[in-house]
């Protein structure tokens, strides 16, 4: 039983980093109806710039704001100056621009950094936290306690303000918002900022304990789509519950089932998609 236990955790931890991840692809899949396939690559960015950053002699801790709040502006002039010319045209042609940027990305760093991964020699703390039945590093336990109090923050905000009521149902129904009158156009540039801070903070608080290389978003965001789906597109509550659900089945499925535990993810995705093809929380629209 401890065993099952500090794995789920573990798993929890994990998902962590894939509900922050899902819940960034939501809010701009939900806007734009962009699947943003660069956004693995801008989780690395953020992993890196974490190290750059570091490895500089800034504090840990102000690189958890700054990376973000540098990536965010980043995320904004990709939507201005590229992803809005081909908003109305087929959603391909999005796809394409995104996966292409993604592309650029991870082939700039691995010139500068190569393929090797680099160490992270900077991180904030070391140590271990007593949870009763077992012990576990306080650095993850720091990382799952944030990202759960940054994705309760982020639906107080969504549920019960003004510009979160907006933000939400722009969001998940853009059309209907609009001929209420809602000026969505207006949302979409700090939408896709927000997103990608968010997959920045992920990637500055996976920097001290994943490796850090080119190729590190390039393995997660296949997930992060299946968890997406699963939570059903659209749906931030779905999203962000998913990302930490899929956390612990892949955890366990490392525990029990080795062989399967990489595609344990997809089995779940189709079994849902035949129940539910909107995904756990989706709407038919998103289907």
């Amino acid at each position: 039983m401890t065993g099952f236990l500090q794995q789920a955790f573990n798993g929890l931890v994990g998902g962590s980093f894939y509900a922050l991840l899902a819940l960034g692809l939501t809010v701009i899949f939900g806007m734009l109806r962009v699947v943003n396939f660069a956004h693995g690559a801008l989780y690395m960015l953020g992993a890196f710039g974490a190290l750059v950053l570091t490895a500089a002699g800034v504090s840990f801790w102000v690189a958890l704001v700054v990376v973000p709040i540098l990536m965010g502006v980043l995320g904004a002039l990709v939507e201005r100056f590229l992803v809005r010319h081909l908003s109305g045209l087929d959603p391909l042609y999005n796809f394409l621009l995104t996966f292409g940027l993604a592309l650029v990305l991870q082939d700039a760093v691995r010139a500068k950094y190569g393929v090797q991964s680099q160490p992270f020699d900077h991180g904030p703390f070391h140590g271990s936290v007593n949870l009763g039945l077992f012990t576990f590093p306080a650095y993850q336990v720091f990382v799952l306690v944030l990202s759960v109090l940054l994705c309760a923050g982020v639906w107080l905000v969504l549920s019960r303000s003004r510009v979160g009521t907006i933000i939400r149902a722009a969001t998940e129904r853009p059309e209907l918002s609009r001929a209420l009158g809602v000026n969505v156009g207006r949302w979409v540039t700090p939408a896709f900022g927000f997103g990608v801070a968010l997959a920045a903070l992920a990637g500055v608080l996976a920097a001290p304990t994943r490796a850090v290389n080119s190729a590190m978003g390039a393995d997660l965001i296949i997930v992060v789509f299946a968890v997406v789906v699963i939570g059903g597109l659209g749906s931030v509550f779905g999203s962000v519950l998913a990302g930490f659900v899929i956390g612990m089945v892949q955890a366990l499925g490392n525990l029990y089932v080795p062989a399967l535990s990489q595609t344990l993810v997809f089995i779940l995705m189709a079994v849902v998609l035949l129940v539910r093809p909107a995904g756990l929380f989706g709407t038919e629209e998103h289907a």
